[in-house]
């Protein structure tokens, strides 16, 4: 079983479901805990989603679907608040469906001095979070401190100053990925940035703008793969409808993201524990590089108290032969060190 000190993954991390009103602005609440990153989608329309944190500050968007460089949006997320955060009117939709998932890291961050570039780090060391912002200095491999308590295991990585670069989400250090494209894991190890226990490195020919750009803002987030709480893998696809692969993940998921890594052209998946909350197959997901609306006849997933499994075979996700990265956050773990088991929905 897996034991955690993460008792109450909601202090930590959690997926809100909120309605839109006639009134703007309205305080979006219900996280259990002060979240300092907001990734917002509005779920029952098209519309883009909208990523926002404590470092940079409020109103300060970048947008995951998109190239776009960070902007400010005054009628985004205006303001971190306890328990949740405030919703301008570009959010704020009257009568419509959002999710929001919140990560509580440290507030605005402080410097951190331990790589060859000085960076800002907000860093939540139990949950195994980290917000960080650095400007590059142009120059190939240079390391900037993330300051978990470990060697992250998953980053995603976006310049701020260009609307040309993609965003990178690396895994294991050996895999590259772009969140706002349908493109399957890059071949080409130039391009890979590697880490270590308190350091992150850009690729060996990292001085262009998307890696490490002379006088260019990135921010990062970055993930230490934490027991009963957090877990980023793969899994194999045998694209069998009624019986899918199942993947153990030690806690009852509140978010999964899914990416094919084998073939082009297929779609980030996200699933969370909010848009159907039955003890059933969810079937209402997003795609993360696109702007659609909710998607709720494929890529059924079964979400367990702990794991997940597949109950479709679309390419995407179970398409028979390729390997998916999945990403994933807990509800609640299985067992605490508190000894008290989740239980499924």
């Amino acid at each position: 079983m897996a034991y955690t000190n993460v008792n109450k993954s909601t202090d930590h991390f959690s997926v809100v479901k909120w309605t839109g009103t006639s009134s703007s602005p309205v305080n979006v609440t219900g996280f259990d805990h002060n979240p300092d990153m907001i990734w917002n989608k509005y779920a029952n329309g098209a519309g883009d989603h909208q990523l926002y944190d404590a470092v940079r500050t409020a109103t300060k968007m970048i947008i995951p679907n998109s190239t776009a460089a960070e902007s400010t949006n005054a009628n985004g997320v205006t303001a971190f608040i306890s328990d949740g955060f405030t919703a301008g009117s570009d959010i704020n939709v009257n009568g419509g469906i959002s999710i929001a998932h919140g990560w509580k890291a440290n507030g605005t961050g402080s410097s951190n001095t331990d790589g060859d570039i000085t960076s800002t780090v907000s860093v939540n060391t139990t949950a195994g979070i980290s917000i960080i912002k650095f400007t590059g200095n142009g120059s190939t491999q240079q390391s900037f401190g993330h300051g978990l308590n470990g060697t992250p295991k998953l980053w995603i990585i976006k310049n701020l100053d260009t609307s040309t670069n993609n965003w990178q989400v690396y895994f294991n250090g050996t895999d590259r990925l772009k969140l706002d494209t349908a493109e399957p894991t890059s071949t080409n190890s130039t391009y890979l940035m590697s880490a270590n226990a308190t350091t992150i490195t850009t690729p060996s020919n990292g001085d262009s703008a998307w890696g490490n750009g002379n006088g260019n803002d990135y921010i990062v987030y970055a993930f230490e793969e934490i027991t009963g709480f957090s877990r980023f893998g793969t899994y194999a696809t045998n694209n069998n409808q009624t019986d899918g692969p199942f993947t153990y993940l030690g806690f009852k998921p509140a978010l999964i993201m899914a990416k094919n890594m084998s073939a082009s052209g297929y779609n980030w998946v996200m699933w969370n524990n909010k848009l159907n909350p039955e003890n059933r197959p969810q079937f209402f997901h997003h795609h993360p590089n696109t702007n659609d609306t909710w998607v709720d006849n494929t890529n059924n997933i079964d979400m367990l108290s702990n794991g997940f499994k597949l109950k479709d075979y679309t390419t995407e996700t179970n398409g028979g032969g390729d390997t998916i990265l999945y990403i994933a956050f807990a509800e609640a773990p299985l067992v605490g060190s508190n000894n008290v088991p989740c239980t499924a929905r």
